[in-house]
């Protein structure tokens, strides 16, 4: 098992979504106006009147064999947006509850 956690500029939480329902993903917890910068060229995402808008996220535990295409299909998300931010990592799951 897996933990991909996402997190992304909230215009694109619908598309996120999408994708989560397409792979069949049905488990998730979600944070909403999370603030933040991206590390490499990102803009800061304060949700404040200098730097307004804010970050979603999505945390699923996910079958390692399903990771693969959800990367995929964040990949070129991310690519179609760019401008956007979206990041996604991955953790082994050790053990659950």
């Amino acid at each position: 098992m897996k933990a991909v956690f996402i997190t992304y500029n909230q215009s694109i939480t619908e598309k996120v979504q999408q994708i989560l329902d397409k792979l069949a993903i049905r488990g998730y917890s979600k944070w909403t106006g999370i603030t933040g910068c991206g590390s490499v060229n990102g803009e800061q995402h304060d949700g404040t009147h200098i730097w307004p808008e804010v970050n979603n996220a999505h945390i699923t535990i996910v079958s390692d064999e399903k990771v693969p295409a959800l990367l995929q299909k964040l990949k070129e998300l991310d690519e179609e947006v760019e401008e956007q931010g979206l990041r996604a990592f991955v953790w082994n799951i050790e053990n659950m509850v």
